[in-house]
Order: C-alpha cells, then sequence, then structure tokens
C-alpha cells in the first residue's frame, strides 16, 4: 500500500492505494467522484478522460500513483460551485449533444482540451479530435455542433437533427 497526495478539482485529495490502483478507480472509489466513467477499460472509450496537469488523460491507462503530486480536473469540477453549466456543458444541452450520458462527462473533458489548444476549431477538427470517444447513442453530429457552438462560432448553417431552441 502507498499514500497518494494530488490535487482535485482545486482541493487537495489523498489516500491509500495498491500500487495497481488505476486513476479513475481513485477518482471513483476513493474519493467518490463518479462521474468519470468507466466503459470499456481498455482506453477505447474516452468516458474516463480526465486532465492531468492540463492534459486529456484517459484514466483508465494511468495509474494514481503516477498523478501524485498532479492536478487533475474530473467532470464534476467543470461547473461553477453554485450549479451553473459552464460554457462546454451548456452548449451540449442546448445543442442536444447527449442522449443517454454515459459518455458525456468524457466528451465534455475532451472538448475542453481541444478548446484549450484551438480556440476555433473547424467541424473536422473537431471530428478528428474525438475519435478517441465513442458514442453509442448521438451519431456525434449534434456532440459537433455544441463544441463548434461552445467555441463561440455559428452553427445556423449546419445542418443537424436538433437545433437548439
Amino acid at each position: 500500500m502507498t499514500e497518494v497526495s494530488m490535487t482535485v478539482n482545486g482541493k487537495p485529495a489523498s489516500g491509500t492505494i495498491e500500487g495497481r490502483t488505476l486513476l479513475v478507480e481513485f477518482l471513483r472509489e476513493t474519493l467518490g467522484l463518479t462521474g468519470t466513467h468507466v466503459g470499456c477499460d481498455t482506453s477505447q472509450c474516452g468516458a474516463c478522460t480526465v486532465h492531468v496537469d492540463g492534459k486529456a488523460v484517459k484514466s483508465c491507462t494511468m495509474f494514481a500513483a503516477e498523478a501524485e503530486g498532479a492536478t487533475v480536473d474530473t467532470i464534476e469540477g467543470q461547473a461553477a460551485s453554485d450549479g451553473t453549466l459552464n460554457t462546454i456543458q451548456q452548449a451540449f444541452q442546448d445543442y442536444h449533444g447527449l442522449q443517454c450520458g454515459f459518455c458525456t462527462p468524457g466528451m465534455v473533458m475532451s472538448a475542453a482540451a481541444l478548446l484549450k489548444d484551438n480556440p476555433k476549431p473547424t467541424e473536422i477538427e473537431v471530428r478528428r479530435y474525438l475519435q478517441g470517444n465513442i458514442c453509442r447513442c448521438t451519431g456525434y453530429h449534434n456532440i459537433v455542433k455544441a463544441i463548434l457552438a461552445a467555441s463561440g462560432q455559428d452553427v445556423t448553417n449546419i445542418p443537424g437533427e436538433i437545433a437548439a431552441e
């Protein structure tokens, strides 16, 4: 057993873990942050995406001990403390970028990383960036539209299944 300490969503967090404990397990089981989902255990789906020191990471591929001293941001830390959604979360709601919601935390975290590095991506750039995230419900169109809207781009001329109201 080993002690691990990090900053999670702006607050100190620590726990005693086995060396083989994955970051996603530490977040969900030790810290109770269950918004980070486990979808595949093989790094294929992206539902477990979090930010570690500002970079998008699939937390099922990283040991918790590797995050020692790191700053980790999860979906729970994206909204304001009063529950107000951030720009990306609000765009997902406005443009129907979610259905069952299982992939949504990973999609939002991936979108945040993309928009940090590329504030005005094209539709093709968004689609390429999301290749590491799987959604089984939406067909991605409204997810892409939501990310483009969150970047401040006009999406009224992008054809879509459901337009924002």
